[in-house]
């Protein structure tokens, strides 16, 4: 099994390396594309879909984020000012997201036009994204997770659709960050890493000790301790300090890490320890969903890994956050 888990982390880390540090992005638009559309099947299989069903909702995903991609970044209408990219938004919510997502794309509008005196147009059309993913996570997950295993059945149709939703948009949060530099990127990725890495050996060290062997999430994932979720994110501002003396010492374009210090030290352990919590709900949301459906790998598409979802379930709700706490972060400076 370690043998399997280095091969194949050896294997992504070489292919994906190279399409990092290719001078176009296409390479590694489309890899990161193809590991979507994984997911989307992954998603499906344990939603119950198999064979051409389960595959079909791959290609789906990953033809949607497509789509989402180019609505993002084509230009063909910006010759309107009067905020038509917030309806087709709200149009691409209420498909993928349902109505009652609806009621909260329509609460972050008015919030916008009572904090903002005017209402978003084209040229906030990302940041609406983002806000409301990041809103979708923090209310929904925490809902989900607070009901717990008993009260959760396999996926229905309408959770399907939410999945893919969270999937689309991770990916082109993904995309969006490395427009923003190869270092920018990596510094987010690095915050997951980090904050699973030093959770794993905090709470292997010190699982229930502190806190009377109370456990994080006892009937979702029963490994996970309090100690461990402290320890993460202690983790994640050790890797900050580290990665912005780094980008000081080596004059990089900033990362993650420096975007947030520049910002003052407050938004700083603020922005981390909710990207940080955010990470966590994204694998225990993944945790409950494969409790449900009575499997332990989303997939074995990676040997030693599991499934792709089980590599970046934590990625998908703090992708999007992180992108939405930056362009924050400098409109507030």
């Amino acid at each position: 099994m370690l043998k399997q888990r280095i091969l194949t982390a050896f294997v992504l880390l070489i292919v994906f390396g190279a399409a990092l540090y290719l001078p176009t992005p296409i390479p590694f638009m489309a890899l990161t594309l193809l590991l979507i559309g994984a997911a989307g099947w992954e998603w499906a299989r344990l939603a119950g879909r198999q064979g051409w069903k389960a595959l079909g909702s791959g290609v789906y995903c990953a033809a949607l984020a497509l789509l989402l991609w180019w609505w993002v970044s084509s230009g063909w209408y910006e010759s309107s000012n009067q905020g038509d990219g917030a309806l087709i938004l709200g149009i691409f919510i209420v498909i993928w997201f349902g109505y009652g997502a609806l009621f909260l794309y329509i609460g972050l509008l008015l919030g916008w036009y009572f904090w903002m005196g005017h209402w978003p147009d084209n040229s906030y059309k990302e940041l609406l994204l983002w806000c409301f993913a990041s809103l979708y996570w923090i209310s929904g997950g925490g809902m989900l997770l607070s009901r717990g295993v008993a009260q959760r059945k396999r996926l229905t149709n309408s959770d399907l659709f939410v999945g893919y939703g969270a999937l689309v948009v991770a990916w082109l949060a993904l995309v969006q960050a490395y427009t923003h530099g190869i270092n920018f990127l990596l510094s987010t990725l690095a915050l997951v890493w980090a904050a699973d890495i030093a959770a794993y050996f905090v709470g292997r060290a010190l699982g229930g000790k502190l806190t009377g062997g109370r456990k994080l999430a006892p009937t979702i994932s029963p490994g996970k301790s309090w100690e461990g979720a402290v320890g993460g994110f202690i983790g994640v501002l050790l890797t900050g300090a580290i990665w912005i003396w780094v980008d000081r010492a080596y004059a990089l374009p900033p990362g993650l890490y420096t975007i947030f210090w520049q910002r003052g030290p407050v938004w700083f352990v603020g922005a981390l320890a909710l990207l940080t919590a955010m990470s966590v709900v994204g694998d225990l949301v993944e945790s409950l969903v494969k409790r449900s459906a009575g499997v332990k790998d989303s997939s074995r598409l990676l040997p030693g890994h599991g499934g792709v979802l089980d590599r970046i379930d934590a990625l998908l709700p703090t992708l999007p956050l992180a992108l939405l706490l930056v362009t924050i972060g400098q409109e507030l400076k």
